[in-house]
């Protein structure tokens, strides 16, 4: 097989943090998510949904009584949890968290059963269904998060309790599953645990985990179908009218594109079915390719890559339109009003993009992760980390939101949920931000991601260290200083973002006369000396952005961006009836700081034009075309939508 170079990311534990815009957001994640989240598992966040997470971990380890409660993954929140405690620690150390970590990761030892297996569902409520309905049971979902978790805590604290557990679940689930005579030859319904045992592999070395992730890639989608195999199994085992009674027959679980096993993974060409679990899948698709040299892997992940970013995906980074079955739709299919776009799905996309620029730095996918950062990921939680939302819509009028077909999509942000995966896998991804910055070659540093910070990498035969400066995103110029530990010559790499024209980079105020441009990257080699410093400089004028003419959802309209943000209208700053705003094509667009406006923000402001008030006693229907007026109006970062009360919101928005 062929071996293949790969780029290195450098670790959250090696990459500080200082940025204005992103430490108020870890802080926040240290100060109230983690503590707010660990309350919600353990159900003390009043007249919010409840948990049972940690409940079930103690019924399960004998310690309590009672029956299970929850979703059939309710335990990947405390996993999920875990991990971004992890993260946490790695830039703050807490001992008080930390000890209330190693005393919930003691509890799942306990719960752990002798010969490996943990799930408390199936340990408390279902013991004789272990590994009979893969499809549908979330047990190697619920792992690869275990797994995940206890990697991030290995690596951060060195204490191995938590690795040693997923390690034995991990060989419980490996003689279980695999091309050897007398496993099973299946695969996850939910996608989750084929990167987790690549991180496994690559934390312990240990072989087996990376043959068993290949081997969940490889298998998917072969005939005969494992999911019809293990239902005949069921149907044999528990009675035919077993299969009725779990919803076997449900129409969007019986579509094998739902959970992308209606073909091998190599054949596929669209994204379909279920977002999450779809962008899980396709990172792992990248790990395993990424270790073993798959190019067949490669190619797959890139066909699938180009499908979803340049015809499903939404400009806030939003991902999966359809309500029914949180999935993929068709190419162009990007409805406002009734999207779904999960708060998971972007996280997952941007786990996927940062797996695909370690095979292939190009900036397209950095691009992808800074879009759905600064907009579809963070637009989940409130400015205060106390809400969250499951669905990020892209235009909304509370009184629809009443309707059957638009139920799912929310005017504000919930407390919590009954189904909960998203708040704690936000709070990990941001509190991980550090390992999306930066990765290095082996003479070369890539500069990913303007995010200020500080790290310390080797390259070329010396160390060296990086500080990067910035108030992006709302300032266009970063300043990255540049420190070997003795003069020497390598390349930095900078991204030019794709939204940007007319950047400019300097070194030591001097414009460059050797560079070049590759993939979005300007990559400067040179004899650095300690102290030289590369200055970026990034125009962000207020930008006009159209939708491609195939997405009939937004004819006639267009998107405010700037730099990375993606704005919107909030009736808060334009009152009602959003829909009847129509923004002039000369008209002339400002942007302003106001720092006492929604914790700090660039806003977008102008003239545009508005109907005459209706008149409550004109007719349903008339031929009279109403007078229109212009009217100051003034647009919001998206992310920060919904954070003062109920009201309509418009990202799209008509043109004349």
């Amino acid at each position: 097989m062929e071996t293949r170079k790969t780029l290195t990311s450098l670790s959250y534990k090696n990459v500080s943090v200082n940025d204005p815009f992103w430490s108020k957001y870890r802080n926040l994640v240290r100060e109230e998510v983690i503590p707010y989240q660990w309350d919600a598992l353990n159900d003390r966040i009043e007249d919010a949904a409840p948990s049972g997470a940690i409940r079930n971990l103690r019924i399960a380890a004998g310690e309590d009584e009672g029956d299970f409660y929850g979703r059939i993954f309710q335990d990947s929140d405390v996993a999920k949890w875990l991990e971004a405690v992890a993260y946490s620690l790695a830039s703050h150390p807490d001992p008080v968290l930390e000890r209330l970590a190693d005393d919930t990761i003691k509890l799942l030892g306990r719960a752990q059963q002798p010969d490996g297996y943990l799930n408390t569902h199936f340990t408390i409520k279902s013991p004789d269904r272990r590994w009979t309905n893969e499809r549908d049971h979330h047990e190697t979902y619920c792992a690869g998060h275990l797994i995940e978790a206890a990697v991030a805590y290995y690596e951060t604290t060195g204490k191995t309790r938590l690795l040693d557990i997923a390690c034995k679940l991990a060989d419980h689930i490996d003689s279980v599953f695999g091309e050897e005579e007398g496993k099973r030859r299946g695969y996850p319904g939910h996608q989750e645990i084929e990167l987790a045992l690549v991180r496994l592999y690559e934390a312990t070395g240990e072989p087996r985990y990376l043959k068993l992730s290949r081997f969940f890639v490889d298998e998917r989608g072969r005939e005969p179908h494992y999911f019809k195999w293990e239902a005949d199994q069921r149907a044999k085992r528990f009675g035919p009218e077993s299969l009725k009674a779990e919803g076997y027959y449900s129409l969007y679980k019986i579509n094998y594109e739902y959970n992308q096993s209606h073909v091998p993974v190599r054949e596929q060409e669209h994204a379909v079915g279920h977002a999450v679990r779809a962008v899980y899948m396709y990172a792992g698709m990248a790990d395993v390719a990424a270790v073993t040299g798959d190019r067949s892997l490669l190619e797959a992940c890139k066909r699938l890559w180009d499908n979803v970013t340049r015809r499903q995906m939404y400009v806030t980074g939003g991902i999966g339109s359809n309500h029914n079955g949180e999935a993929f739709s068709f190419d162009y299919d990007l409805p406002n009003d009734t999207v779904y776009a999960e708060t998971c799905a972007s996280i997952g996309l941007v786990f996927w993009a940062h797996r695909m620029l370690r095979l292939d730095p190009d900036g397209r996918y950095a691009d992808v992760i800074e879009r759905a950062l600064y907009n579809g990921t963070i637009s989940g939680m409130s400015l205060d980390g106390r809400s969250f939302f499951y669905v990020n819509p892209l235009e909304v009028w509370p009184k629809a939101c009443e309707r059957p077909d638009k139920r799912h999509v929310k005017p504000v942000r919930q407390k919590w949920f009954g189904c909960a995966c998203c708040p704690p896998n936000l709070a990990r991804l941001i509190a991980s931000l550090g390992q999306y910055i930066y990765s290095r070659g082996d003479d070369i540093v890539y500069v990913h991601q303007y995010i200020g910070s500080e790290t310390s990498l080797a390259l070329a035969g010396r160390q060296v260290r990086l500080s990067l400066e910035t108030n992006y995103p709302w300032e266009g110029r970063s300043s990255l200083t540049v420190n070997p530990d003795r003069p020497g010559a390598f390349s930095v790499a900078v991204r030019i973002p794709g939204w940007c024209e007319g950047a400019s980079v300097r070194v030591n105020g001097q414009e460059l006369a050797e560079a070049r441009s590759e993939k979005g990257y300007l990559i400067v080699t040179r004899e650095w000396r300690a102290g030289d410093v590369v200055t970026i400089d990034l125009p962000m004028p207020v930008e006009r952005v159209y939708a491609n003419p195939n997405v009939r959802a937004n004819a006639g309209r267009v998107a405010l961006q700037r730099g990375p943000v993606v704005y919107c209208l909030e009736q808060a700053d334009n009152g009602e009836r959003l829909q009847e705003l129509a923004l002039p094509g000369e008209a002339e667009l400002v942007a302003r700081y106001e720092p006492n406006l929604l914790g700090g923000v660039t806003v977008v402001a102008g003239e545009a034009l508005r109907g005459d008030a209706p008149d409550p006693d004109a007719p349903l229907y008339g031929k009279k075309k109403r007078a229109e007026a212009a009217v100051p109006f003034r647009a919001v970062p998206y992310f920060a939508w919904a954070n003062r009360g109920e009201g309509e919101m418009l990202v799209w928005i008509r043109e004349r």
